[in-house]
């Protein structure tokens, strides 16, 4: 059976993984958009046993085809969106050992143990995570930070 260390594993996230929170419409959430971070790894098909390692060493999360399925991608991912697991699992299993990732890892952190102990519940704390969600990867938003904010404040 191939050992895997846990160096590895973290070097391989922090070329290949992202700590990500989108912020998305909700009908059922309190401010009508709901905060949702999650941990993802994406490797090709070959790479396959990396991703089971990486699950079975965190005790969470699952694997999957990494686009939608009419998609020409045949990449894999292994996904955590829990909070609990992200909160007592992947944070534990990351802190103080990312250097490349490190700062997004931090901001998602503080958004993931703020969600674990409810404070995305008030609309302060709400926006709070939506400054901090949007200050990490930067890419296209569907929805600006602005558009969201307003719609809380206006509610």
């Amino acid at each position: 059976m191939l050992s895997i260390s846990d160096d590895y594993l973290i070097g391989f996230v922090e070329g290949e993984g992202c700590f990500y929170v989108g912020v998305v419409p909700a009908k059922t959430a309190s401010f009508g958009w709901q905060i949702a971070p999650f941990f993802k790894v994406s490797q090709n098909p070959s790479g396959k046993v990396i991703l089971d390692k990486l699950k079975a060493r965190l005790g969470c999360g699952y694997v999957k085809k990494n686009d939608a399925p009419a998609s020409s991608d045949r990449s894999l991912a292994y996904v955590v969106r829990d909070i609990c697991d992200l909160h007592e699992k992947v944070i534990p299993f990351f802190e103080r050992k990312l250097y490349v990732k490190r700062t997004s890892f931090e901001t998602f952190s503080t958004i993931v143990n703020g969600m674990y102990q409810k404070k995305h519940l008030t609309k302060h704390g709400f926006l709070q995570m939506l400054d901090l969600s949007y200050s990490m990867n930067t890419g296209k938003r569907k929805f600006s930070k602005e558009h969201i904010a307003e719609s809380i404040l206006t509610d």
